[in-house]
C-alpha cells in the first residue's frame, strides 16, 4: 500500500476527484508543454455531467492560467476506462503540440493513459487487514506503531500538519455565515448548530449537536472551495475531523495521540483505496462517506486504546451499514445531500465505536470481506447512482 501522504491531501474543495485531480493533471500537463500558448480540456463521464457543479472547469482553467483554456463537456462518450476521464490538448499558434488522456481516480490521485503509474512505491508490505492484524499481534504492535515502522518517524510531522488543517477547517466553518454559491441557496448551518444550545440539553444531545456542527463546518468549507484535507475524499472530508475534534476536547487527548489515531484511520482508508475504491463516480457514496465513517471508527478505536479485533469491528460495522449508498448530488454540487451525510456518518462512527466496545467478539463479518462487498456493490450500481446527478435526489428534487 501507498504512504498515508497519498491518502491525506491538503487542498481546495469541493471534490478530490472533480477538482483536485483535474487541477493536478492540468498543472502537470502545462509543465510538459511550456511552449504552449493555449489549451483545451475535454471532460467525459461524471466529470462532464457534474463538472460545473463541482467546479471542474474552474479548477482546470486556474491551473493553466494565465494562458487561455477552452473546456468542453462531452456527456455523450460511452465505454470509458474510468468514469472520471479528461483529455488535455496543448496548442502553439493554433497547432496541436500534444495531448494526454487522464483519469481522476479519487482522493486527488490521477493516472495518465500510456504512462507508467505515477503512484509512489508501496511502503506497506501487506494488502489486507487480516495480514496486518496477524503481523501486529505477533510483534506486539499497535496500528500507529505499524505505520511508524513502515513510514518512519517523519510521518508524525505530516499527520500533525494534517490535524492542524483539519482543525483550521472546523474553525473557519464555525465562523462563516451566508449562502453557499451554486444556485441551491443552501444556508450555512455550522455556526447555528454550534451556538444554539437546546433549552434542556442532555450530554447526549450536546454530543450530537457539537459533532454535527463540526462536520457541517468542514463540509461547508469544502463546498465553498475552502482548504480541507481529503479523508479520504473532499466530499467526505468532515467525518474524521468532527469526531477527532470532539473527542479531543471531551477527553483531553494530545495532538500526537490524535496523529496516532489518524494513522490508524489511514490504514483503513488505504486498505479500501487499495482493494476497492474511494471514488463516488466508481462506487457511489458508500465509497466516500462509508469509507470516511469506517476510518473515523477505526481512528476512535485507536484513540481509546482498543485492541485490533475491536478496531476491526468498529471499521467493519461502520462500512457495512453504508453499503449501497448512492452518490446523487443535486445539481452536481457537493452540498445536498453531501454535507448532511458527513454529520450523520460522524455520529455513526461514534455508534460503531460503542458497538465495538460491547459486541466485538460476537461478530461474523471481517473488515476485508465488507470492503470486497462494498466494491462489488458499487460496481453493480446503475451509473446514474454514481455521481452523475442523473438519479436519486438529484433527479427528483424540484427547487
Amino acid at each position: 500500500m501507498e504512504s498515508l501522504k497519498e491518502l491525506y491531501r491538503i487542498g481546495r474543495g469541493p471534490s478530490s476527484s472533480h477538482t483536485m485531480g483535474p487541477s493536478r493533471a492540468a498543472a502537470d500537463f502545462r509543465r510538459t508543454y511550456p511552449q504552449a500558448d493555449s489549451f483545451q480540456a475535454i471532460l467525459y463521464g461524471s466529470l462532464a455531467k457534474t463538472g460545473r457543479g463541482h467546479l471542474t472547469d474552474t479548477a482546470v482553467k486556474d491551473a493553466l492560467s494565465p494562458l487561455p483554456c477552452t473546456v468542453i463537456f462531452n456527456t455523450e462518450e460511452q465505454n470509458l476506462h474510468h468514469p472520471n476521464t479528461l483529455d488535455l490538448e496543448a496548442f502553439q499558434d493554433g497547432k496541436l503540440l500534444g495531448s494526454s488522456r487522464v483519469y481522476s481516480v479519487g482522493g486527488g490521485k490521477i493516472e495518465v493513459e500510456g504512462q507508467p503509474s505515477s503512484v509512489p512505491q508501496d511502503v506497506y508490505p501487506f494488502h489486507s487487514f487480516s495480514e496486518i492484524k496477524t503481523y501486529c499481534e505477533e510483534k506486539g504492535l499497535r496500528l500507529w506503531e505499524f505505520v511508524e515502522e513502515n513510514e518512519g518517524s517523519e510521518i508524525w510531522d505530516y499527520l500533525l500538519n494534517v490535524w492542524r488543517q483539519m482543525r483550521a477547517a472546523i474553525s473557519s466553518g464555525l465562523l462563516a455565515e451566508g449562502t453557499l454559491r451554486g444556485g441551491l441557496n443552501v444556508q450555512r448551518k455550522a455556526k447555528f448548530l454550534f451556538r444554539q444550545r437546546h433549552i434542556d440539553e442532555s450530554a447526549e444531545t450536546r454530543e450530537n449537536r457539537i459533532v454535527c456542527a463540526y462536520a457541517f463546518a468542514v463540509g461547508e468549507e469544502n463546498a465553498s472551495g475552502g482548504v480541507i484535507v481529503t479523508a479520504p475524499t473532499c466530499g467526505a472530508c468532515g467525518v474524521l475531523p468532527a469526531v477527532m475534534a470532539y473527542k479531543q476536547e471531551q477527553n483531553g487527548f494530545t495532538d500526537l495521540e490524535i496523529a496516532h489515531a489518524l494513522a490508524a484511520a489511514g490504514v483503513i482508508g488505504n486498505l479500501i483505496k487499495t482493494n476497492a475504491s474511494i471514488s463516488g463516480a466508481e462506487c457511489g457514496c458508500q465509497a466516500e462517506i462509508g469509507s470516511a465513517c469506517s476510518m473515523a471508527a477505526a481512528g476512535l478505536g485507536e484513540l481509546f486504546s482498543m485492541d485490533l479485533d475491536q478496531i476491526e469491528y468498529a471499521a467493519e460495522v461502520a462500512m457495512e451499514h453504508h453499503l449501497g449508498l448512492t452518490c446523487d448530488p443535486i445539481g452536481g454540487l457537493v452540498q445536498i445531500p453531501c454535507i448532511e451525510r458527513n454529520a450523520v456518518a460522524a455520529m455513526r462512527a461514534i455508534n460503531a465505536l460503542s458497538l465495538a466496545n460491547f459486541l466485538t467478539y460476537t461478530r461474523k463479518i471481517s473488515f476485508d470481506l465488507v470492503v470486497k462487498t462494498m466494491y462489488e456493490t458499487g460496481r453493480d450500481l446503475f451509473s446514474k447512482y454514481r455521481e452523475t446527478s442523473e438519479g436519486g435526489l438529484a433527479k427528483l428534487y424540484q427547487p
